[in-house]
């Protein structure tokens, strides 16, 4: 299936209503409630959605980027069709449901959209309660305890209990739906803030990391898949920088967590589920006690027993192995054994354990050149591909839209300085790199988003970034001022030391270079680049 394609139940919930008119709902109200049921299971970061805001509104649509994001200045991208799909979901839901309890009955066919409309109505009118505990200031609260369960159950009940369909299709029990809910609520949250930018590669790796949680078919996941996502690894790739672990993060921060209806909590907290685990950090043994734990004297240091990550992970935990690429061929084997039978021993024991949470594995290297290199598996890549994200360059989507850089600048001065203090940063920055770094054409940021966060640093300390990639790898002292000078990325303060040590090396005396370079002699010595200085006199013998 394409990704800018329809979902086929969609476009089945559709033919279905428009071909068949009811004494419930008139012709509008067929399509209206056909476009909100797909609101209810399409990927809301493609532009399906917004084609189903469009034939849910008809005229009172209003025209807008289809890209959903992160605003510059915080918060999501404002869509002022939300609140009117919102309004009219739940206006039409109510309609429909009291025309319902007059009614004889209701086909099953008819069913299935008035539950899948009720389904989107009722997440609109508790979506703000369900992120209480991801907004900020809320951090120590409870994260798991959601009074508004009761009030909850009893609409669903109202809208979609036995008095209402009877028998005709079958309806989520209420602590599974206001899991999903939540669920759902937290991967809007956790892909808006991770994954920032408004570029069309932004957006695709949203839609992506979307489908990695919930799969394209949000029914089946409704139905069974919800129990089975975490049995699939997801392997992010991309260059170095790209944000493999935001990703990673986004997926694992999302996972389903049941709801306990009787105790009215959720069985864990979503913010303790996620352990990262980089395999370059570490030595094999290190990697391997920290990944599958020890016994006590399996090794030297090892002075008392230890859980692993794969034991410390719960059910609906995430374990994420940066740089899977670099992992030693004895522990591909134990790791395949992992994701093959979920099984795994401590070092220094015997005793056969389980995990039954989800891996997510990320590497910047080609796994294809690897297998055929002989230094990984084709055995664990198999296990290991069955669900791939690739995370796009940043000369990728600045290529799409040059403005992504401000929204990426914008955010990282906001992490760095503070609402207040981010708009001057980021102005600061975008006038270095426009004056420094793109004076020959568009930098082309080898190190990625990670480069672009140390530029916005480098700026904020030192008011400059000198990136390693324009410094000349050969040449001369001479040669290489003269390339930095002519690529426009020195500072006056640098240009002066540098420039100076040269001449003072020409002239052989301090009061000579002055003379040469219109200064006071004292202010020559004081200017000088040490180092600058030092390559000269090595290169000259």
């Amino acid at each position: 299936m394409g990704f800018w394609s329809f979902h086929d139940q969609s476009c089945t919930i559709n033919v279905l209503l428009m071909s068949r008119k009811t004494a419930l709902l008139s012709d509008r109200e067929h399509e209206a409630a056909a476009a909100l049921a797909e609101l209810a299971l399409v990927n809301p970061f493609t532009p399906e959605r917004v084609d189903a805001e469009r034939r849910a509104l008809g005229s009172r649509f209003v025209e807008h980027r289809s890209v959903w994001h992160i605003r510059t200045h915080g918060g999501e991208v404002a869509n002022a069709n939300v609140p009117l799909v919102s309004a009219e979901a739940q206006s039409l839901a109510e309609t429909l449901r009291q025309r319902l309890a007059g009614a004889e009955g209701i086909e099953e066919r008819e069913a299935q959209v008035y539950r899948d409309l009720v389904i989107y109505a009722l997440y609109r009118r508790y979506q703000e309660e369900l992120h209480r505990p991801m907004r900020d200031g809320e951090d120590g609260k409870d994260s798991r305890s959601f009074p508004i369960y009761r009030r909850f159950a009893a609409d669903l009940e109202r809208f979609l209990g036995q008095a209402v369909l009877g028998d005709k299709v079958e309806v989520p029990a209420p602590e599974h739906l206001f899991a999903c809910f939540f669920q759902v609520r937290r991967a809007f949250h956790h892909l808006h803030r991770f994954l920032i930018g408004g570029s069309m590669p932004a957006a695709r790796l949203r839609a992506e990391v979307w489908e990695s949680i919930f799969s394209h078919d949000m029914r089946r996941y409704r139905r069974v898949l919800y129990r089975h996502m975490g049995d699939v690894t997801t392997l992010v790739t991309g260059p170095s920088g790209t944000g493999k672990e935001l990703v990673a993060r986004a997926i694992g921060l999302s996972r389903y967590i049941p709801f306990d209806a009787r105790k009215g909590r959720f069985e864990e907290s979503f913010d303790e589920s996620f352990c990262p685990l980089n395999l370059s950090a570490l030595s094999p043994t290190l990697v391997e006690s920290e990944l599958f734990g020890h016994r006590r004297g399996s090794f030297t240091g090892a002075v008392e027993n230890r859980a692993g990550f794969l034991e410390a992970s719960s059910d609906y935990g995430t374990v994420f192995l940066d740089e899977i690429g670099e992992i030693e061929p004895g522990l591909q084997v134990k790791l395949l054994r992992v994701l093959e039978n979920r099984s795994f021993r401590r070092l220094g024991e015997t005793e056969e354990r389980t995990f039954e949470g989800k891996i997510v594995a990320a590497t910047n290297r080609d796994l294809g050149l690897e297998m055929r290199e002989g230094r990984f598996r084709e055995d664990l890549f198999y296990r290991l591909c069955a669900d791939c994200i690739r995370a796009p360059s940043l000369a990728e989507r600045l290529a799409d839209s040059p403005q992504e850089l401000g929204v990426l600048v914008g955010h990282l001065a906001r992490q760095m300085v503070g609402e207040d203090e981010a708009g001057e940063l980021k102005a600061q920055v975008e006038d270095w790199v426009e004056n420094h770094l793109s004076r020959t054409g568009r930098y082309p940021w080898p190190g990625n988003v990670r480069e672009l966060a140390q530029c916005v640093r480098n700026v904020l300390i030192r008011r400059s970034y000198h990136p390693p990639t324009l410094e000349p790898p050969t040449g001369s002292a001479a040669e290489e001022l003269a390339a930095q000078m002519a690529a426009g990325t020195l500072t006056v303060e640098d240009l002066v030391g540098r420039y100076s040590a040269l001449v003072y090396l020409q002239s052989g005396s301090f009061q000579t270079a002055a003379r040469r370079l219109g200064l006071d002699r004292r202010t020559v010595k004081a200017r000088i680049d040490p180092e600058m200085l030092a390559r000269l006199r090595r290169e000259g013998g």
